[in-house]
């Protein structure tokens, strides 16, 4: 059952409606203030960071999930404020935002699952959200899903939406659809940044926490920007019934490959639009002894700072891969690794190429680039990260992200 890519994002699925405005968190003007619902209470799942100073509304939505044994009927976010380390006042104020919006909706508060995005250890302004959310929700509409995009952006420069359409030939079609944020703090950690997928099949809460698990290992949890998990970051799940197609195993396959590809574009645009990136970078490892060791030295890669500047510049400096994959903890060889850039083995049995590396100079002036590392440990599994490049623009970014 092949995946169709279909215009919209989070509303692309039937009995889906959203929102976003500007309520007033940020000072720019820009939307801050997001909301998602589905028109019948939906199954929902949900991942979270590892970091352990996890913001309030991660611990609120836990409960809500635990709660309702996975039942919940809108997502609202505000972006602008991160909620993060603000103490007994910040639990308080993200029950509060789930209380307005259950409220204005006419829907248990444990319904309502919240996220916050922005800078740590600020209060909410939340006269701001007591007014912001009936605006919300009075704008809700099937093709707002473009707004609500925009309203949980920070220092991302595009939105990110993507959603497409199965088609199970006996039992009708139904669609899969989502949005994300991220630009900076990007680290994967079981999840990363903000992400929420929608579908208007109808899947037990267990299998949709199964689905989301599986398909955030090969997307979300496989980009990084710089290394940095967030307190914030997760990814939702919701799923309505809308579409009249009941997802068992038989259908799962199908299921999983539609949340994969909405989940790899969504990831693929966060790290296209990590903080003063200019390329995309593919990390593949391979030889590798364990799906562990390949995974390590895949991220241990794409997190090197000289990797990422060296990319950056156009050196393709293949001692920088060498060391970084040797340092990361894998099992590795080098006498039987090898570092490919493109199509150009530049490091092989021990052996460098080196007058291959002007035409790999040439390689790394283009924007998505593909890197290939063989840990020469004999093994046959094999991982894929992707990153950015490190720019001078990063570092202004975040000199100045509180000034």
């Amino acid at each position: 059952m092949p995946t169709k890519p279909i215009e919209g994002g989070v509303t692309a699925p039937s009995g889906f409606r959203a929102s976003g405005l500007h309520c007033g968190i940020k000072a720019s003007g820009k939307p801050d203030l997001s909301l998602i619902v589905s028109d019948t209470p939906a199954s929902a799942a949900g991942v979270f960071t590892l970091n352990l100073a996890k913001a309030a509304p991660l611990y609120l939505c836990q409960d809500h999930l635990e709660a309702t044994h996975g039942i919940a009927k809108a997502i609202v976010t505000n972006s602008g404020c991160a909620n993060a380390c603000t103490g007994p006042q910040g639990m308080t104020d993200a029950k509060e935002m789930a209380q307005l919006t259950a409220k204005a909706l006419g829907c248990r508060d444990d319904q309502v699952l919240v996220a916050s995005t922005g800078v740590i250890g600020v209060n909410l302004k939340m006269d701001k959200i007591r007014a912001g959310v009936p605006q919300a929700v009075a704008a809700l509409a099937a093709d707002g899903g473009a707004a609500a995009a925009r309203a949980i952006m920070t220092t991302d420069p595009f939105p990110k939406e993507y959603a497409v359409e199965v088609d199970t030939k006996l039992f009708g079609t139904f669609r899969v659809g989502g949005m994300a944020k991220g630009s900076g703090m990007i680290e994967p950690r079981l999840a990363t940044m903000l992400g929420y997928l929608t579908t208007d099949a109808q899947v037990e809460p267990q299998m949709l926490q199964r689905v989301l698990t599986e398909a955030s290992r090969y997307t979300f949890n496989a980009i990084t920007v710089d290394g940095e998990p967030s307190t914030n970051d997760c990814v939702f799940a919701l799923a309505n019934g809308a579409s009249g197609v009941s997802i068992n195993e038989n259908f799962y396959p199908a299921l999983f490959e539609a949340f994969r590809a909405v989940a790899h574009e969504l990831a693929l645009g966060i790290v296209r639009g990590g903080e003063g990136a200019t390329k995309l970078i593919s990390i593949t490892v391979t030889g590798a002894a364990t799906d562990s060791d390949a995974w390590m030295a895949a991220r241990a890669i794409a997190n090197s700072p000289l990797v990422k500047t060296a990319v950056h510049g156009g050196d393709p400096n293949w001692g920088r891969l060498v060391a970084a994959a040797g340092r990361s903890g894998a099992k590795f060889v080098l006498e039987g690794a090898r570092v490919q850039i493109g199509s150009l083995v530049l490091f092989e049995n021990g052996r460098p190429f080196d007058e291959l590396a002007p035409k790999a100079a040439e390689y790394l002036t283009g924007k998505d680039l593909k890197i290939e590392v063989n840990l020469g440990a004999g093994g046959s599994h094999a991982a894929t990260v992707w990153t950015c490049d490190l720019s001078a623009e990063y570092v202004k970014i975040n000199a100045e992200y509180r000034t």
